[in-house]
């Protein structure tokens, strides 16, 4: 059971990997500023360094912060983690940028309900993801926003060559954003091994193998650099017209938003957090530029990841014991 759920936890990640990585690169490519395999390439470098550079508090937060580990059978982690990998296909296949980080976080409720009752949540810890889920998208709005806004003003009187320099300026902007992916995103599945460790007995506290920080990084930058373009068509052409100082201003917005939630250990969606900072861009430059209705179906997305994911779960859980 063990090892079927740290195959199911690294094909989470390969997932993450394959189907979010693309929000980091898609302003920068359609704004005509990096073309899309050497952005993926780049950013997979910069994911896979991160969290030996900034750390892995994202991990603690997903082992300690949702569930009582020791209140759980390991049946409740592998159902979370295939709750997740179901729905990341499902809205990956419609090309919607849906949070993989709600999948797997109210999966985990999910699935710990339906094994212990409400008494296995820590209360004060869920609190502290749900907000941190719902606050990160209207972080990336209104920082989306003042960075347009800002660089409208300092760039009002220069000339067109200015777009040659906001091009290049975009690469270090992606490796930015990438870092910050980086120690957010691969922690996640870091976490979700170590609470299966704990729920089987290999652990008797929270530490994260080495191990385990290799395979979880492997399977997400295996992902990152095979992605697909679906997303990326969403986020970089669906939103607004984008030009080089719009690309700039949301990589700007996204990656402080992300950098700071994952250095304090607060998981963010990172589709939602770029999705939100290039509407924030649009707004912030001309409000009739942006197709709203795109805002529409995201949402729609991201509602339904909460009963979706919580329900799979459960019902996974509730099949895993029956077949064990």
């Amino acid at each position: 059971m063990l090892t079927v759920t740290i195959c199911a936890a690294l094909l989470y990640a390969f997932l993450n990997g394959y189907k979010d990585s693309p929000s980091i690169v898609a302003t920068a490519v359609f704004s005509g500023s990096l073309n899309p395999r050497p952005g993926l390439l780049l950013s997979a470098l910069a994911q896979l360094a991160a969290p030996f550079l900034f750390g892995t508090a994202v991990a603690r937060t997903v082992t300690n912060g949702i569930l009582d580990a020791h209140l759980i059978p390991i049946e409740v982690v592998l159902a979370a983690v295939s709750s997740a990998v179901v729905w990341n296909l499902i809205t990956w296949m419609a090309g919607i940028p849906s949070s993989s980080t709600h999948g797997l976080v109210v999966g985990l409720v999910g699935a710990g309900v339906a094994a212990a009752g409400w008494g296995v949540l820590r209360g004060a810890g869920l609190t502290g993801v749900l907000l941190s889920l719902v606050l990160s998208p209207l972080l990336g709005l209104g920082v989306g926003f003042l960075a347009i806004r800002l660089a409208i003003l300092v760039l009002r009187q220069a000339p067109p060559r200015a777009n040659v320099v906001l091009q290049r300026v975009q690469i270090p902007a992606v490796i930015a954003l990438a870092l910050s992916h980086g120690i957010n995103d691969p922690p996640k599945t870091m976490g979700a091994i170590v609470l299966a460790l704990l729920a089987a007995g290999r652990l008797s506290s929270f530490e994260v193998p080495l191990w385990v920080v290799l395979a979880s990084l492997a399977a997400f930058v295996l992902g990152t650099s095979v992605a697909g373009w679906r997303v990326m068509r969403t986020l970089g052409g669906r939103i607004l017209r984008l030009r080089p100082i719009h690309s700039l201003a949301a990589l700007t917005a996204g990656s402080m938003v992300i950098m700071g939630a994952g250095l304090v250990g607060a998981p963010v969606s990172m589709p939602q957090v770029m999705s939100t900072a290039v509407l924030g861009v649009g707004a912030g430059d001309r409000l009739n530029q942006v197709r709203w209705h795109v805002l529409r179906d995201m949402l729609v997305a991201w509602l339904l990841t909460l009963p979706v994911s919580a329900a799979l779960a459960a019902i996974a859980y509730l099949a895993i014991r029956r077949l064990a």
